[in-house]
């Protein structure tokens, strides 16, 4: 659906409950300390070398991956726009009442960030499933997928491995939790995006 039409209620429920879980799991890595998401790093090393603070940086790197959109006839939508808008204090208002898994030991920290992971994936399966467009990160991969014709697992591992790459380059901080994402994200979400009928069982 295009930027300008006004969903059903019952879809815009569905991309806001998404999005929702989308910020609670980011919520969990936060609080599981075990270091950045891979376009975190991205966005470090792009504020490291132009200078712009660490929430400017991550608006560039949006724009930049908007600007990938174009040789994939990807195309915003409702959904775009709402994302942009709504994970940021959704990560906000689940970090209140998230607890810090810091203390707990390795184990704990480890299982508190693939608790997010999974969050995240599921909540990706449900918004996109909305139909109304997804968000800058999860577009470039939904485009890749459609004109590659590799599945989810893949493309979203390639994008993440070369973020994290990127900006390991540009002097962005690596931890634990980023090679965890990098290995985990894909399956999770091709995983996710095949039980809402995304994807086919190839994950094409």
């Amino acid at each position: 659906m295009a930027i300008g039409e006004f969903p059903k209620p019952l879809t815009l429920v569905r991309l806001v409950f998404g999005l929702y879980l989308f910020g609670l799991g980011i919520a969990f890595q936060v609080q599981a300390a075990l270091g950045l998401a891979p376009w975190d790093v991205f966005g470090q090393g792009l504020a490291n070398i132009t200078g712009l603070s660490f929430g400017l940086a991550t608006v560039l790197a949006s724009a930049i991956i908007l600007l990938l959109w174009i040789p994939l006839k990807q195309k915003p939508g409702i959904g775009t726009v709402f994302n942009a808008l709504l994970i940021g204090p959704f990560i906000d208002l689940s970090l209140r009442f998230v607890p810090s898994a810091a203390t707990w030991g390795l184990a704990g920290q480890i299982g508190w960030y693939v608790l997010g992971m999974a969050i995240i994936a599921l909540g990706t399966g449900i918004y996109i499933g909305a139909r109304l467009g997804p968000g800058p990160r999860d577009g470039l991969m939904t485009g890749s997928v459609a004109r590659f014709k590799k599945p989810v697992w893949m493309v979203r591992t390639a994008l993440e491995g070369a973020a994290t790459l990127i900006g390991l380059a540009l002097g962005g901080p690596v931890g634990l939790g980023t090679l965890m994402f990098v290995l985990g994200i894909g399956p999770m979400v091709q995983l996710s995006m095949r039980a809402f009928g995304l994807v086919g069982k190839k994950g094409t």
